[in-house]
C-alpha cells in the first residue's frame, strides 16, 4: 500500500500537548537510551527491511554526521530506544533543539512487527512528557505514507503547516491532502487541523541548508 504513495514532504506544529492522548507502555516493553554501540541498530530502525536500510546506510551516516555529531554526548543522552523483554530496541523517538532554536520530534518509529499494539503512542508520550511547556511549538516533518502517525500526531495537539515552503523545502500540503483523505479513516481526517507557521520557526529553518529534522 505504502509503495503507491509519493515521498512528499509535510511539516506538522503542537502550540500545546493534548494531554488526553497519552499512554503508558504496554506490560513487558520500556524505554531507555541508545547506547554508543547500537548506533547501527539506530541507523537501520527507520526502515522496513534490511534491504531498504542498506540502500539508506549512507545517507543516515551522513544525516547523523550533518545533525549530529558535533553534539554527539546530546544525542546519545537524547535518542530513545523503545525494547522488548530482553531490551531488543524496537522503536526510537526523540526530542531535539534543531537549529540550536527550536523543539522538533525526531525519527519517530516502531518496527513493522510491532505496530498497532500501542507502543507508537506510548512512546512518543513519553517523548512529549520531557518537552518543558516553555519549549513549545513542537515541530516535525512527515510524509503522507505515514498516515497513521500523522493520525496520532493529529491525538497529540499537531497541526498541519499550510505555508507552502518551509527552509528550503516545498512544502506539498495541497497535493498531500487527498492523499490523507484516501487512506486515512474518513473521521480522522476531518479531525486534522492547519496552522500557519511562527516567523521564528521559518527563519530558523532558512538559518542553514541541512535539514534539521
Amino acid at each position: 500500500m505504502k509503495k503507491e504513495i509519493p515521498d512528499k514532504n509535510l511539516f506538522m506544529m503542537c502550540k500545546k500537548l493534548n494531554t488526553c492522548a497519552l499512554a503508558e507502555l504496554p506490560n513487558g516493553y520500556h524505554v531507555r537510551t541508545c547506547r554508543r554501540n547500537e548506533l547501527d541498530i539506530w541507523k537501520k530502525m527507520p526502515f522496513d527491511d534490511e534491504k531498504t536500510a542498506e540502500q539508506y546506510s549512507d545517507y543516515m551516516t551522513k544525516y547523523f554526521n550533518d545533525v549530529y555529531a558535533s553534539k554527539e554526548d546530546l544525542f546519545f543522552n537524547k535518542c530513545l530506544f523503545v525494547c522488548d523483554k530482553n531490551d531488543t530496541p524496537i522503536g526510537t523517538c526523540f526530542a531535539w533543539k534543531a537549529y540550536d532554536r527550536i523543539t522538533t520530534i525526531h525519527w519517530f518509529k516502531v518496527v513493522k512487527e510491532y505496530e498497532g499494539l500501542g507502543i507508537g503512542r506510548a512512546l512518543l508520550s513519553v517523548v512529549m512528557k520531557s518537552i518543558p511547556k516553555d519549549e513549545y511549538p513542537v515541530f516535525l516533518h512527515t510524509q503522507p505514507s505515514s498516515f497513521r502517525a500523522i493520525k496520532l500526531y493529529s491525538d497529540f495537539g499537531f497541526a498541519l503547516l499550510t505555508d507552502p515552503v518551509i527552509g528550503y523545502r516545498q512544502n506539498d500540503l495541497e497535493e498531500c491532502l487527498p492523499i490523507l483523505k484516501t487512506y486515512m479513516f474518513k473521521e480522522d481526517f476531518e479531525k486534522l487541523q492547519f496552522a500557519q507557521a511562527p516567523e521564528n520557526f521559518l527563519k530558523a529553518v532558512k538559518s542553514t541548508c541541512i535539514n534539521e529534522f
